[in-house]
């Protein structure tokens, strides 16, 4: 059960990164809209993560 909250938690590793990518590759004037994309597609992923979590039913007792 515990590594199912790692596993969430990896996301939002994946989101820093994403964001600082975005942003590096901002201030190179690059295209960095496809890595902001990935990091709000991470965050909604980590957010589903942590609420399928909470409602498994070995989490209500």
């Amino acid at each position: 059960m515990k590594i199912y909250k790692i596993i969430a938690y990896v996301y939002l590793v994946f989101v820093l990164f994403f964001i600082y990518d975005a942003y590096v590759a901002y201030t190179n004037n690059e295209n960095y809209w496809l890595k902001l994309a990935l990091a709000a597609m991470a965050l909604f992923m980590f957010i589903f993560r942590i609420r399928s979590i909470n409602k498994l039913p070995q989490n209500k007792q």
